[in-house]
C-alpha cells in the first residue's frame, strides 16, 4: 500500500489579541463649530462625524501606542512578542523612529522595531509586513501598532481639516500559525501613486523644505485637497478590496464584514455601493473618533469586535486608502474567543 502524502498548510500570521485606546477628552462638533465659521450640521452630513478623541500636549503618539500594545498582548496572553512595527504619520521625533521607543517601555528588550509610514494605509501595509516575516520564520509573533497624533500636524483653525481628524491607537498582536485556520490573514492587495502626493502633504519639516526658525507656520501643518481625495478613494479602496477578496479565493458578496478606513462616511457608503454590499455589513465609528489615520482599522476591529459586529466564522475584509496616493487590502476569517481590549 503506498503511504498518502498530505501537504502541510502554508505558515501564516494568525490574529490572535487586539487592543486599542482613545484619548479620555471628547471634542464634539459644537466645540469646534464657532471658531471654524461651520455648524454641527454640516459636519455631520458632509464628514458624517459628531465629535472625536483629541490628546492632551503632553501626551505622545508613544504614549497612545504603549497603551494599545498593552491591551492587545493582554488579549493575546503574551508578555513577549519578536517584532515590533508602528504605522504612524506622526511619529515623536522625525529621528529616531517612535517603535524602539515603544518596544523599550513594553518592556521588549533587543526585539527589532521600526515605523512604517504609508499614512492611512500604514497598518495594513505593516501586517502585511509582519505577516512576510511570520510566513519566512523569521519571527514567531509580531506585536503591529497604528497611532496618531493627528492634532499635532491638524492646523485647528483649517475648516478643511480641523473637523476630520482625531488622535487615538490600535494595536494587534500576530502568532505563526497557518493559512487554513481561523484569524490568518490572507494575501494582501496594495498599491501607490506618487503622482498625487501633494493632495494630501505637510509642505515644510522635511529633506525638500526644512522648516526655517522663521516663517509660515501653515507649511507644518497638513494641507488637503478633499474632493480629490475622495475621488480617488472610492475607487481605489473598491478596486483593492475585489484583489483582495480574488486573491483569497472570495467572491465579493462572500464578504460578511467590510472594515474600511474611517476617512469620510461617504467614502465608506460609496465603496459598499461600488462593491455591491449592504451597509449593515459596513461597520463604522467615524462619528465618534474621527478620521485617525494608520489607527482607523485596527480601531474600527476593536470597536466591532467588542459591539459584536465581528464574530466568528464571518469573513472581514480590510481595506484603506491614504497619503501617497497608498492603498492596501487583505481577509480573514474572524477567529472565536478572541477579546478586545480597550
Amino acid at each position: 500500500m503506498t503511504a498518502q502524502s498530505h501537504a502541510t498548510p502554508a505558515r501564516a500570521a494568525r490574529l490572535t489579541g487586539l487592543g486599542s485606546w482613545l484619548p479620555p477628552r471628547q471634542v464634539d462638533n459644537s466645540d469646534l463649530a464657532s471658531r471654524l465659521d461651520t455648524t454641527d450640521e454640516w459636519i455631520r452630513t458632509r464628514i458624517g462625524i459628531a465629535g472625536r478623541h483629541l490628546a492632551d500636549p503632553a501626551v505622545a503618539t508613544s504614549d497612545m501606542a504603549v497603551e494599545a500594545a498593552l491591551r492587545a498582548m493582554k488579549s493575546a496572553g503574551v508578555e513577549h512578542v519578536d517584532a515590533v512595527i508602528l504605522a504612524t504619520a506622526t511619529p515623536d521625533h522625525h529621528v529616531p523612529g517612535t517603535a524602539p521607543l515603544v518596544a523599550h517601555r513594553l518592556g521588549l528588550r533587543q526585539v527589532p522595531a521600526f515605523d512604517v509610514g504609508a499614512s492611512c494605509s500604514g497598518f495594513v501595509y505593516a501586517t502585511a509586513v509582519a505577516a512576510g516575516l511570520i510566513h519566512a520564520g523569521t519571527a514567531g509573533t509580531a506585536l503591529v501598532i497604528g497611532a496618531e497624533k493627528m492634532s499635532a500636524i491638524i492646523d485647528p483653525a483649517d475648516r478643511s481639516t480641523a473637523p476630520i481628524f482625531g488622535d487615538g491607537a490600535g494595536a494587534v498582536v500576530l502568532t505563526a500559525g497557518h493559512a487554513d485556520e481561523p484569524g490568518a490573514l490572507g494575501p494582501v492587495a496594495w498599491g501607490s501613486d506618487g503622482e498625487h502626493a501633494d493632495a494630501i502633504y505637510i509642505p515644510g519639516g522635511g529633506s525638500r523644505h526644512p522648516s526655517p526658525s522663521t516663517g509660515d507656520h501653515r507649511n507644518r501643518f497638513v494641507h488637503m485637497r478633499g474632493n480629490e481625495v475622495l475621488r480617488h478613494a472610492v475607487r481605489r479602496i473598491s478596486y483593492v478590496a475585489q484583489q483582495a477578496a480574488a486573491a483569497a479565493g472570495w467572491q465579493v458578496q462572500d464578504i460578511d464584514r467590510l472594515i474600511v478606513h474611517q476617512a469620510n462616511a461617504r467614502i465608506s457608503a460609496a465603496v459598499a455601493t461600488a462593491l455591491g454590499i449592504s451597509p449593515e455589513r459596513v461597520p463604522s465609528n467615524i462619528a465618534h473618533v474621527g478620521n485617525t489615520s494608520a489607527a482607523s482599522i485596527p480601531l474600527l476591529l476593536s470597536h466591532s469586535a467588542i459591539d459584536r459586529e465581528l464574530r466568528a466564522s464571518q469573513r472581514v475584509l480590510l481595506a484603506s486608502f491614504g497619503a501617497g496616493f497608498t492603498w492596501a487590502a487583505t481577509t480573514l476569517v474572524w477567529p472565536s474567543g478572541l477579546q478586545a481590549l480597550t
